[in-house]
């Protein structure tokens, strides 16, 4: 099958793609610099503000490769060799790993800011925020090593293509595994998933679990008129519970897309794979922003500098 030709009809695709990356990168960049622009003037962070930061730096980069991918999708001669076919890849997964440990980090470190000084998680609210950075890389590699052996399966398309490979880019294929082998690897990649979303969801029932516990004292105390207003931890708490289960949806469909997907399937439906599996990292800083009110105050305090 010549896929030149059948690549030369999805341009609407591609544009989507790219438009996909082009929103990301702005709404990542925007909270990026956002915290920067805190550090600089010295404004003490909250526990989870490093992270936050990390996130955005790692959806930049990881929306960057995607839009590379992508242009190697559509493109239409061939570029690439083994080794960059390997070194883009191993970029790519690093940086979802990345996302996925910054995530469950985050949720993790949200619930430590809401623990109470008799919790055995309160010892974690005197670490300094950016020292939390150290434990986040030492997962994220910790994580990616389970998966590095992948890479050794990613070379560059022959000539030739044989049904058994599984097209990824127009410069890049899988190589076949076996089938004991490839359900090994997709038994202990579930298991490693499993372990990092599980720390996520338990910590989100943990802040729903005090959520629903300050609803009721404030129901019963409401005399008081601080009783109704939401302090920046509960505001916090409520936009890392809307990045959880957006996080939880988008992964399960992007985890469903990924095993059903064969090697025979069309552009389409690879494609549709790639967007939903990104989707998360383009919507994430618009959800963190949104309830931002600091952005707001910084906006005010900029627009009276430029006045003046």
């Amino acid at each position: 099958m010549n896929k030149i030709s059948e690549l030369s009809g999805y341009t609407k695709i591609r544009n989507t793609l790219y438009s996909e990356a082009a929103i990301g990168i702005s709404g990542n960049s925007f909270l990026l610099l956002f915290h920067i622009f805190m550090f600089i003037h010295g404004q003490k962070p909250r526990l989870t503000d490093p992270s936050i930061g990390f996130l955005a730096l790692t959806h930049i980069l990881m929306l960057l490769v995607m839009s590379l991918v992508a242009t190697d999708i559509f493109m239409p001669w061939k570029r690439w060799d083994d080794t960059t076919c390997k070194l883009v890849f191993f970029l790519y997964r690093y940086l979802r790993s990345l996302s996925l440990c910054a995530t469950s980090m985050l949720s993790i470190l949200q619930a430590i800011t809401l623990s109470p000084r008799s919790s055995c998680l309160a010892k974690f609210k005197h670490k300094s925020p950016y020292h939390m950075l150290g434990y986040l890389l030492f997962l994220s590699i910790f994580y990616s090593s389970i998966s590095s052996h992948l890479v050794a399966y990613i070379a560059a398309t022959p000539n030739l293509t044989s049904p058994s490979f599984a097209y990824i880019t127009q410069s890049c294929s899988l190589l076949p595994m076996s089938y004991s082998l490839k359900h090994t690897f997709y038994i202990l990649l579930t298991l490693r998933d499993v372990i990092f979303v599980g720390f996520m969801v338990l910590s989100s029932v943990y802040m729903m679990t005090f959520l629903c516990r300050h609803k009721k004292q404030s129901q019963f105390l409401h005399s008081s008129s601080l009783s109704h207003k939401s302090s920046p931890e509960q505001r916090a708490m409520k936009t890392i519970l809307c990045l959880m289960s957006f996080f939880v949806v988008m992964y399960t469909v992007d985890s469903i897309f990924s095993y059903i997907r064969s090697p025979r399937d069309d552009l389409t439906f690879h494609c549709i794979s790639i967007f939903i599996g990104h989707s998360y990292a383009t919507a994430s800083p618009f959800l963190v922003l949104s309830t931002e009110k600091r952005v707001i105050h910084i906006l005010k305090c900029y627009g009276r500098t430029v006045d003046m």
